[in-house]
């Protein structure tokens, strides 16, 4: 090992000896050519100032040629390199001559790149070519800023006639997407092109010259705008929003580019704007189109309730006509959400903006659109309800209770259906306050009811109708002895027949109280023999008047009040309970207006009975129809001066003859 070590530092050493001979000799080769290599560097030194000066004396050559064979921007480099010279050497005569010679030259050039500018016949990026060079000879920028805007404004206002020209009334207008996709390319896409040259041109200039260009595209913008919207409301008569949401998505796609370029001009917030009031535009459009479904389907149930029944045919029934309104009105919801849904899809642009990620889905569709229907279409239902001798006059009572049985059924399960199917298609990210399900369905609930509660009262006016011609047209002192049942009567008992068949077909039965075996069969109370003894024995004596005002007196202090009026609940019973209230009610308001004879009031006990047999069938409790009509009976023989009343056998057989 340490004759190893031994061994490398010999080689060591006799390398550095090697090393020293080299440098040595190295030296002296250089001290050698010193002399040599400065001459060859001033040489080099003064074949390039040669060269330069050269080029100095051929430049004005050089420039003539280049202007001649339309070479502007070799000129201009020409003119850039030599233009540091022959300002500095000036002051000698013959570069002074060049400089004058190139002057001339370079003022010819530039009066040529002006004219070429000026003629505009080439496209943006040559117009920038020229205004580039004309900065280069050292042309005023400002005066060139402000003749670069009117260039490119000329070529954008072409634009903006051709799309003007398209929405004459004359030719046929292009479709909507076909318009967004011309004013894109065209005056968007050209307005891209003036404002990337400008930038590029003008940016050295300062916050003044950026300013003069976001006014220039404010101007030019809010003009293309105004076309856009003015095509964009010539689509309000279509029902598809497809073609809409998709020009709007180039529409808006294609004003992000000058938006990133021209952010003080605010383009894309105004092409944002824009977007979001068509959205709200087309919810409202969809709102009355839904409304005027609605309507429509009303003019049809009211067409079809009015129809004559051809022998043999029945026509559709109420149950058939609810489902069509239902099934019809639900169909137009759901085209109606899909419709809108289109601008809240994923590949469209403006989804993500703020406004159709909150407001539109919850103050737009849901509060707007879907609140706003079930709301409206409760206040047209509801406007049905209005008083007799105004619109609701003309109301067919069928379609009163057609609409509350819809408006009943929306409020048990339409409603909340409908929401969360909105809520659901719709993810709502706004925090506003929504109107809740339930506040809909108390709506729906209230109209519901108004509308039944009218339905009773027009039915029960047209049987009150009835009923106070009859009384008031007959003369009851003179009338004779009865015989049979007045046709009027009976036309009562089948008109209530068919309201409750009517009814049936869309209300349940209801609750009824417990009812007698006998209730068909009994005598009418004040006519049955031991009531009848009771209550008319006085009335063949002297006293009989005072006796009788005053037991009938007595009698309605302990009788339980009876509400003609009460809230009708939502099943057959209870309508006809109130339509029988009624009709009752006004037949006992009549009697007390007349005076009868005894054939007289015996008609009205005959009447009565006939009322008794068929009507506490339809009522809720028995008792009712039997104290009314006690009542009737009671008040005509109190406004009888000879109250004989006729024996209850004869008027059964009077009845059942009838």
């Amino acid at each position: 090992m340490k004759n190893d070590f031994r061994k490398m530092e010999d080689e060591m050493d006799r390398l550095a000896t090697n090393m020293a001979v080299i440098t040595d000799f190295s030296a002296r080769i250089s001290a050698t050519l010193q002399d040599r290599h400065e001459r060859i560097t001033k040489l080099a030194g003064v074949h390039a100032l040669l060269r330069k000066l050269q080029f100095l004396f051929e430049l004005p050559s050089r420039l003539t040629k280049c202007v001649e064979l339309g070479a502007y921007g070799q000129a201009v480099r020409y003119q850039g390199r030599a233009r540091a010279v022959l300002q500095q050497y000036q002051h000698l005569p013959s570069f002074r001559a060049i400089q004058d010679d190139c002057q001339v030259i370079t003022a010819r050039l530039a009066q040529q790149l002006r004219q070429r500018f000026r003629e505009g016949g080439s496209g943006a990026p040559e117009q920038a070519e020229c205004v580039e060079l004309l900065l280069a000879l050292g042309e005023p920028a400002e005066e060139l800023c402000e003749e670069f805007l009117a260039h490119g404004r000329a070529r954008l206002e072409e634009e903006l006639r051709s799309l003007e020209a398209e929405l004459g009334p004359s030719p046929p207008a292009p479709d909507v997407l076909e318009f967004t996709d011309r004013g894109g390319s065209g005056f968007v896409g050209g307005l891209c092109q003036v404002a990337a040259a400008y930038q590029e041109l003008f940016a050295a200039q300062g916050p003044a010259s950026a300013e003069k260009l976001a006014a220039f595209a404010r101007e030019l913008g809010s003009r293309y705008f105004a076309l856009v919207e003015r095509r964009l409301a010539q689509e309000q008569g279509g029902s598809d929003n497809s073609l809409l949401v998709r020009a709007l998505d180039r529409f808006h796609r294609r004003l992000r580019a000058p938006g990133a370029l021209l952010a003080a001009a605010g383009l894309a917030e105004a092409a944002t704007e824009i977007v979001e009031r068509v959205a709200r535009e087309r919810l409202g459009q969809h709102l009355q189109g839904l409304q005027s479904a609605f309507l429509g389907c009303l003019t049809d149930v009211r067409q079809a309730l009015a129809a004559p029944r051809v022998a043999g045919k029945e026509g559709p029934g109420l149950a058939e006509l609810l489902a069509n309104v239902a099934s019809s009105t639900l169909s137009h919801i759901k085209a109606s959400l899909a419709s809108v849904h289109l601008f809240t899809a994923k590949e469209v642009s403006f989804s993500n903006k703020p406004y159709f990620r909150g407001e539109f889905c919850s103050q737009g569709v849901r509060e707007s659109l879907i609140v706003g229907f079930i709301r409206s279409m409760c206040q047209t239902a509801q406007n049905f309800c209005e008083s007799p001798g105004e619109k609701g006059g003309a109301t067919p009572p069928a379609l009163l209770l057609l609409l509350s049985r819809l408006c009943l059924d929306y409020e048990t399960a339409t409603i909340s259906y409908i929401l969360t199917l909105t809520d659901e298609q719709f993810l709502v990210q706004d925090q506003s306050p929504l109107t809740p399900v339930s506040t809909l369905c108390a709506e729906a609930r209230e109209t519901a009811r108004r509308l039944l509660t009218h339905y009773v009262k027009l039915q029960g006016l047209v049987i009150s109708q009835m009923l106070r011609k009859s009384v008031e047209t007959r003369d009851w002192l003179g009338t004779l002895e009865p015989r049979n049942v007045r046709a009027v009567m009976k036309r009562v008992v089948e008109d209530t027949t068919a309201i409750d068949v009517q009814v049936g077909l869309l209300y349940e039965e209801g609750v009824r109280k417990a009812q007698s075996s006998d209730s068909s069969k009994r005598t009418f109370s004040v006519y049955s023999s031991s009531r009848q003894q009771g209550r008319y024995a006085p009335s063949y004596t002297p006293s009989a008047p005072m006796d009788t005002n005053l037991l009938s007196n007595i009698q309605k202090l302990f009788s339980e009040r009876i509400d003609v009026f009460s809230p009708v609940e939502f099943n057959k019973v209870s309508v006809l309970t109130g339509i029988i209230k009624i009709s009752l009610k006004t037949l006992l308001e009549c009697v007390r207006l007349r005076t009868f004879g005894r054939f007289g009031l015996q008609q009205v006990q005959v009447d009565c009975h006939f009322l008794q047999l068929y009507l506490w069938r339809f009522v809720a409790d028995e008792e009712l129809v039997h104290l009314l009509l006690d009542e009737v009976v009671a008040s005509a023989a109190l406004r009888c001066p000879d109250p004989v009343p006729m024996e209850p056998s004869v008027v059964e057989v009077i009845c059942e003859r009838g």
